[in-house]
């Protein structure tokens, strides 16, 4: 099985940097990533805090 390139730590990272603003486009960019992994992380993590993450 694929072993995971992101943390999940890390995928909120950038899903609170769209919050803070920064266009999505430039995130992808910036983190090697599709705008359709972007949203599917969003879509997926979206709302949730740290401690949710970790049950």
């Amino acid at each position: 099985m694929k072993s995971d390139r992101f943390t999940d730590a890390q995928i909120m990272g950038v899903i609170r940097q769209a919050e803070g603003g920064v266009p999505v486009p430039d995130l992808c960019r910036e983190h090697g990533i599709s705008h359709a992994t972007f949203y599917r992380w969003r879509a997926k993590y979206g709302g949730m805090d740290a401690s949710m993450i970790s049950q």
